[in-house]
């Protein structure tokens, strides 16, 4: 069966400073709450539940979870985390028998037709490790460029732009048994953040690919927000 989760934990820092006084996993998109629109691609998608990680200094969010009529059931995690990384470890160790999981954090801004391709061919591709989603689209302010080979095989990731670099991280991560148990590895060696953990899941000679997606945004700041917006309201 595949899993959904979503990372929720972070403190949305930088929106904070610009003015913002909700949670960031509720700032509303075309006036939907982030999380919300999330959690609603993927029931329709066909999630039989949805897990979340969320932080014990958000209660309007956890009021939210809990109140909200959703399609789909929430599986909720409080649980303060140092990282992204440590996140989606405390949620394997909630969920040790996990043997796919797709996961994204709470403001990875994709179209549903996108993200209902990319499912499919993670769902096909049953040899691969990892199922990466990626794009051209560079939105982030440090972006992980990827490394492809001809057949979207991942061979590197890397902090910087290198000339012939054509796509960055998307934040779609779709992973299988080999990949989750690399979380407790990286984790163990002192890794934070998920870049240094899919780093890993290459140096452990996994098998990862990317899956193309038209654009992906990160929403950080407030011109992200309306950057989001206009990109879903396209045809």
């Amino acid at each position: 069966m595949m899993n959904f989760a979503i990372i929720a934990a972070g403190e949305g820092s930088r929106l904070k400073e610009e003015g913002i006084d909700i949670p960031k996993p509720l700032l509303p998109l075309n006036g939907v709450p982030m999380i919300g629109r999330l959690i609603q691609i993927f029931a329709n998608q066909g999630a039989q539940q949805v897990h979340v990680i969320i932080n014990s200094q958000s209660p309007l969010l956890e009021k939210y979870l809990t109140t909200e009529a959703f399609d789909v059931p929430i599986i909720l995690l409080i649980q303060d985390t140092p990282s992204s990384l440590h996140s989606f470890h405390a949620l394997i160790q909630a969920n040790p028998d996990w043997d796919a999981v797709c996961l994204t954090t709470t403001d990875t801004i994709f179209k549903e037709a996108d993200f209902g391709k990319y499912l499919q061919q993670f769902n096909i591709d049953q040899e691969s490790d990892a199922f990466m989603g990626i794009t051209s689209f560079v939105d982030d302010e440090s972006p992980l460029y990827v490394e492809v080979d001809q057949k979207l095989q991942i061979t590197g990731f890397v902090d910087r732009y290198v000339s012939g670099i054509e796509y960055v991280s998307g934040g779609i991560y779709g992973l299988r048994r080999n990949a989750i148990a690399v979380v407790n590895q990286s984790v163990m060696e002192g890794n934070t953040r998920m870049r240094n953990y899919q780093r890993a899941l290459l140096s452990n000679k996994l098998k990862v690919k990317g899956h193309v997606f038209e654009k992906v945004v990160d929403v950080d700041h407030l011109k992200d927000k309306e950057m989001a917006e206009a990109f879903l309201l396209e045809k």
